[in-house]
């Protein structure tokens, strides 16, 4: 059974967005190699043990950060707060709830200032600052855009044995839920939760945890997409292609998954909607719906289920992993051919398109 986390007494910082990742890699050059020269970010700085890297249409210093490292896995999933005085509203929040904190006035990074650092309550480690160095936004360099450009920063995906407590916690920090995904026995296996007017800027997805599922990058059209995978085509790195494309039901983005060279996923996503009215309606989708994950075509693969990146500590070590004990998503959708099903023989249901819709 759940056991939610007490709500602070303090104020939850006040949240704009998820803004970057700081990830481990273990072979610098061939991340590079990856994220810049297929993928198409843009270096803002790089020295011998890190690259920064950003989006086109991003002025902040970096959406993303490779460092090299002994293992791979993710060091914070930062977010940016709305004030200076948030980062002090967000130490105070953690340590409330008992969580350990670090605050480093000169940031963990280059580009970034005055930031907290927290192990948070589902053993994940979170970043909030608000001071950061800004960098020309490279929207109108039409002289840099390449066919698959990568635009925005849109989320990250977070696997956690219990969803339930995930969520109650998220939505005390300030997050709303969009969409999520039930059975009949009240089981919840995923939910999608936003800052920013968007479908999200994390999800929860049932698992053993904490690990990092994957970091999303937005582009502007599904044709950018299918030119990546025409790319890694061409490359003969195909393999490294997971699943897709296809257009999800949940959030109905067109959607990419690919692994780096250290095996994170990386999510490439377009065409999601706008969320930002107080009265957005949450679209609940029952687990056997086949259209949840894929809205046509594509059976989820059970890697896609199963894989995920550790995520460190506040000491860079890895955190402990955690069993889930509900239902599985995969052991409740996926079939003995591994291809996913929803159905009882003969059951005819039709589109079933959330409970509100």
């Amino acid at each position: 059974m759940t056991n939610f986390l007490p709500t602070p007494t303090v104020p939850a910082p006040d949240i704009v967005r998820c803004a970057y990742m700081d990830l481990v890699v273990t072979d610098l050059a061939k991340s590079r190699e990856f994220y810049v020269d297929v993928l198409g970010l843009h270096v803002t700085e790089e020295d011998e043990n890190a690259i920064y890297l950003r989006s086109l249409e991003e002025f902040i210093h970096h959406n993303l950060v490779l460092r090299k490292g002994p293992i791979a896995a993710v060091a914070a999933f930062a977010y940016r707060v709305k004030s200076p005085a948030e980062v002090d509203a967000a130490e105070a929040y953690y340590q409330e709830l008992g969580c350990r904190t670090e605050r480093r006035k000169g940031g963990f990074s280059k580009g970034i200032g005055d930031t907290v650092r927290v192990e948070d309550p589902l053993g994940f480690p979170y970043e909030f600052f608000y001071e950061t160095e800004h960098v020309e936004r490279l929207t109108r360099r039409y002289d840099l855009y390449n066919a698959g450009e990568l635009v925005r920063l849109d989320h990250f995906n977070q696997v956690t044995p219990d969803v339930p407590k995930g969520r109650a916690y998220l939505e005390d920090l300030g997050f709303r839920v969009s969409e999520d995904i039930k059975d009949s026995d009240g089981v919840t296996y995923a939910a999608w939760m936003h800052r920013k007017q968007t479908v999200h800027d994390t999800a929860l997805t049932g698992g053993d945890g904490p690990r990092m599922h994957h970091v999303a990058f937005a582009t502007h059209e599904k044709h950018n997409i299918i030119q990546i995978c025409d790319k890694m085509g061409a490359l003969r790195i195909s393999d490294r292609i997971e699943r897709g494309p296809g257009r999800h039901g949940v959030s109905n983005a067109f959607y990419l998954y690919i692994l780096d060279p250290d095996g994170h996923r990386i999510e490439i996503y377009t065409q999601d909607y706008y969320t930002g009215d107080p009265d957005n309606p949450t679209v609940t989708w029952d687990v056997h719906d086949n259209q949840r994950r894929d809205w046509w075509g594509n059976p989820v693969v059970p890697s896609w289920y199963t894989e995920a990146s550790l995520v460190l500590d506040l000491d860079g070590n890895p955190q402990p992993v955690v069993a889930r004990t509900d239902s599985s998503e995969m052991a409740v959708t996926v079939g003995a051919d591994g291809f996913s099903y929803t159905r009882e023989p003969g059951e005819e249901r039709g589109f079933k398109v959330g409970n509100q819709l």
